[in-house]
């Protein structure tokens, strides 16, 4: 197959893709791998697995193409390509949740400094490395990175990247419990999706309609969530989009639990977690094991609930989801209040609280905690963030939590 021919089929495929006719595109292109004598078409055939597997939750598969990108990358000698298919390898480590992978594979995107594709990829790299920050509970990195992807957005009007970053700070600021910017970030990137993207895929508006029916069930307003997440799972069930399904039958079982309905939240939470076991998405799971615990709590079973707690901190201990581990001790302490077993009550305090000093979640201003209950916050140029209200009362000359860093003893 030579190169007009690839090019042909390439588009083939991408066209049976966007009419939703994705096993019959998935064929074309893997003919094209078989056939094609063009490395450049390969390389860019490949790129279209890669993404169509992302979508439908195969995130084995689309490593095993990210890895044959890479070969096909070096094959033809060009950085351009080498950058981009390192870049499909951390997106693909992101997905199956190999955060200090993705975090490498990012770092060696950004050293390809200088090639014209690298500077227009930076944003990418940038917003994968900060999700791969968030799951390993490193704030500070994470909204670093969050803000250096919103500059190469704005810097190249990119406004598809704008929204997927604005959908990643909108889960930032849900984990950290600030849930007025929970809520703006996704209504931002709904906006986005509004104006500009009439041509893009559906995934962007279901994308942002779920992240704000998660802010809207941390604010209380369940019948604004269920709106939301049942607009993101039509849209995904159309789509054979399997990860997102699985998080918004998720978000569906949180919002049952808020009403209190626990035998209509747990069959949700069983379908999540069977897609997310399927799929390989471990956060995801920790946060249902974390939903299923809660649900038992009401009902008063204790000793359920523990089990739950066991295996989501065999999760969160795999993937160093520092947060996660938080959540369970916290669930700990009040199981082990209600026993009365005081021991184990002492023992999860304290990893509590190594939990918090471990992730400096705590304002540098008055030294309470952040992420305990729902506050206003405010990132310095730095990243570290403190609650609004110390920010406006005291002011700063700079950022105390730098200060303390810098004068801490060196260790030989």
């Amino acid at each position: 197959m030579g190169q007009d021919q690839t090019k042909q089929q390439i588009e083939k495929g991408l066209h049976l893709y966007q009419s939703n006719q994705t096993e019959k595109a998935l064929r074309v292109w893997m003919r094209v791998l078989e056939k094609s004598a063009d490395p450049a078409g390969r390389f860019r055939v490949l790129g279209c697995l890669i993404t169509a597997h992302a979508e439908m939750g195969r995130y084995k598969d689309m490593l095993k193409f990210a890895v044959v990108q890479i070969d096909t990358a070096r094959e033809l000698e060009d950085p351009d390509f080498l950058t981009e298919s390192y870049l499909n390898l951390a997106r693909s480590n992101e997905k199956l949740c190999e955060f200090q992978k993705t975090i490498s594979y990012c770092k060696t995107c950004l050293n390809m400094q200088g090639t014209t594709v690298s500077l227009q990829l930076n944003g990418q790299v940038s917003l994968s490395m900060g999700n791969a920050f968030l799951g390993l509970s490193i704030f500070q990195k994470a909204l670093e990175c969050f803000e250096k992807a919103l500059r190469y957005a704005h810097n190249n009007d990119d406004k598809m990247l704008e929204c997927r970053v604005c959908c990643s700070l909108g889960n930032f600021y849900t984990q950290i419990k600030d849930y007025e910017k929970a809520l703006f970030f996704p209504c931002k990137a709904a906006e986005l999706v509004n104006d500009y993207g009439k041509g893009w895929s559906l995934k962007y508006r279901a994308m942002s309609q779920y992240h704000m029916a998660v802010a809207y069930r941390k604010l209380g307003r369940l019948a604004d969530a269920m709106d939301c997440c049942e607009e993101s799972m039509k849209i995904a069930l159309q789509h054979g989009d399997r990860p997102l399904q699985a998080l918004c039958l998720l978000c569906f079982a949180d919002i049952h639990r808020s009403r209190r309905d626990v035998q209509t939240a747990f069959p949700r939470y069983d379908s999540a977690m069977s897609i997310m076991t399927e799929i390989g998405n471990r956060l995801g799971l920790i946060q249902v094991l974390l939903g299923v615990t809660k649900c038992w709590m009401i009902q008063k079973e204790l000793d359920k609930a523990l089990e739950s707690i066991e295996k989501a901190q065999e999760l969160a201990e795999g993937l160093g989801n520092k947060l996660g581990l938080l959540k369970l001790h916290c669930l700990c302490e009040r199981i082990y209040r209600t026993k009365e077993q005081q021991q184990e009550l002492r023992d999860h305090v304290v990893k509590f609280h190594e939990c918090v000093e471990e992730m400096e979640l705590y304002c540098g201003m008055c030294g309470e905690s952040i992420g305990e209950k729902n506050n206003q916050l405010q990132a310095l140029p730095c990243s570290h963030f403190f609650h609004l209200k110390c920010l406006q009362t005291n002011g700063t000359r700079g950022c105390p939590n730098c200060r303390r860093l810098s004068v801490k003893p060196g260790y030989v």
